[in-house]
């Protein structure tokens, strides 16, 4: 089933395939993928889901880059949060030396629908997401994966699967959360 998964970027046109997919059984709409992302009002913690939802569609209505969706034929069955890194809240990761020379994108949040775990989608979501970010001019994409005991944060996938596609551990944020990153297109070379 994996093999035929497609990938679009959230957009106003298939929100309510956003929304169907936050929205069925065991997915994403108690957070709707804000947790994470800078808010101008109240934290992202004290703000009911249903603001959470609307914080979300008022970003993707604006056209601001928020993810891909996964579809099975025409069903959204998989969710990857991938934006510029500025989109997210200063706290995912500090800046190093060099960054200013760079476009970097984050990957934050993944969800797969019950039926399609277990069958390599992880490695295919990477994959969109550095095609995805590259095209839209990022030149390095960046993670927070967790170690697989860790109690939290599970979200965000686990080094190892970050580390069989080829990106780089260059430090950590918190006591759980990993950061690595890989070069994109032309850049992977300097």
């Amino acid at each position: 089933m994996v093999d035929k998964i497609t990938f679009r970027p959230v957009t106003s046109e298939n929100w309510r395939d956003f929304e169907k997919l936050f929205e069925s059984r065991g997915g994403l709409k108690s957070c709707w993928c804000t947790v994470w992302r800078t808010v101008e009002t109240l934290p992202v913690a004290e703000r009911p889901a249903t603001a959470k939802k609307l914080e979300m569609k008022r970003r993707i209505s604006s056209g601001e880059p928020v993810g891909l969706l996964g579809y099975f034929d025409s069903e959204p069955v998989a969710w990857c949060s991938i934006a510029p890194r500025d989109t997210y809240r200063a706290s995912m990761s500090d800046t190093m030396p060099g960054d200013e020379k760079q476009s970097i994108w984050s990957i934050v949040c993944f969800f797969v629908s019950r039926p399609f775990r277990g069958q390599g989608m992880f490695q295919k979501m990477i994959s969109a997401a550095e095609e995805h970010a590259a095209k839209n001019g990022a030149t390095l994409l960046e993670g927070y994966p967790v170690d697989p005991d860790s109690p939290s944060y599970r979200f965000g996938g686990y080094v190892s699967a970050f580390e069989q596609a080829q990106y780089a551990l260059v430090g950590r944020k918190g006591a759980r959360r990993h950061i690595v990153r890989k070069m994109l297109g032309q850049n992977r070379a300097e």
